[in-house]
């Protein structure tokens, strides 16, 4: 199957367009036909990407993305719920090769139907970002009704989704942003928009009762001091892993796949509750050009990769 791979441990300038193996599923697994991936350029620097879970190398090629939309090409043994052919959507384990090529696999666990409003462009730049915020939001932050969340990126691809079932959830929000940005940000339902690049965002807010952060550094230091008595704060900041202070380590998240979760996420979609954004598309060979646009920054929403045209 056609692919795009790395056969040495290097950066995105080192990826291959060439011919590898296909995958087939083992029990309790789905062969997907991908039609569309969304890159993350910090997976070069991922643990899983070069290891195993025991922590030996992984065996080249390595195929890289983990979010994905496409169509069941076969069922493995004991799956239930889905059928060949049918358009699904979502997240297979960072220690497999992912989907950037023709066909990956995913326990069937990770999948649901796709989003019927959505295009499987939009589809697959939706699994990790919106599961990162749901999980953040209802399962680490356990936020209520009229708590107050302060949103760190709020224009980001996690933020986007973030500030929206935040709104959704009855709570006051307020988010971080650029200025170029601020109003789109209060488009997506933020209650306040503080333009961090004016604005230090402790002087203007204090005692809120959750913190989402998706930015790291100096700004999740920075945002203990804003937390009332009691507050949380959930960090997705990859750094923050292996951080020697142990509540930030407490912090840090780090999504899972959850099939049930996204057809949940799909149902808010398709009611026109939540919005999804693309910021580019590129085809599958035009990987390297896709991973230097987004090193650039300055991006709302992911850039996918189109698999199947």
């Amino acid at each position: 199957m056609k692919a795009i791979y790395l056969d040495k441990k290097n950066g995105h300038k080192s990826l291959i367009l060439g011919d590898i193996p296909q995958p087939y599923p083992q029990e309790g697994e789905a062969l997907i036909k991908v039609h569309a991936t969304a890159i993350m350029p910090t997976e070069f620097r991922w643990i899983p990407t070069f290891n195993t879970p025991t922590g030996k190398p992984r065996p080249f090629p390595i195929v890289l993305s983990h979010e994905f939309s496409g169509t069941i090409a076969a069922l493995g043994a004991g799956v239930t719920g889905f059928k060949v052919g049918e358009s699904v959507y979502g997240l297979n384990d960072w220690f497999t090769n992912g989907a950037q090529a023709e066909y990956c696999v995913a326990p069937a666990t990770a999948l649901s139907h796709k989003p019927e409003s959505l295009d499987h462009i939009q589809s697959a730049v939706t699994p990790i970002s919106a599961l990162t915020a749901w999980q953040g939001i209802f399962e680490k932050l356990k936020l209520q009704r009229g708590q107050s969340i302060l949103i760190h990126g709020g224009a980001g691809a996690v933020g986007t989704f973030v500030v929206q079932l935040a709104h959704q959830s009855g709570a006051h929000v307020i988010a971080t942003a650029s200025s170029a940005s601020m109003d789109f940000v209060r488009t997506l339902g933020a209650d306040e928009v503080i333009d961090y690049q004016n604005t230090q965002f402790e002087d203007v807010v204090q005692d809120v009762a959750t913190v989402f952060d998706g930015v790291g550094g100096d700004t999740l230091q920075r945002s203990w001091s804003v937390l009332k008595p009691g507050g949380k704060l959930v960090t997705i900041a990859t750094e923050s892993e292996g951080a020697t202070d142990q509540r930030t380590r407490d912090a840090f998240m780090l999504v899972r796949a959850d099939g049930s979760q996204l057809t949940e996420i799909a149902e808010l979609i398709d009611a026109g509750e939540l919005q999804v954004f693309v910021a580019g598309v590129f085809p599958l060979a035009g990987a390297r050009e896709a991973y230097d646009r987004a090193q650039k920054g300055k991006l709302r929403g992911k850039i996918a990769l189109r698999v199947m045209e």
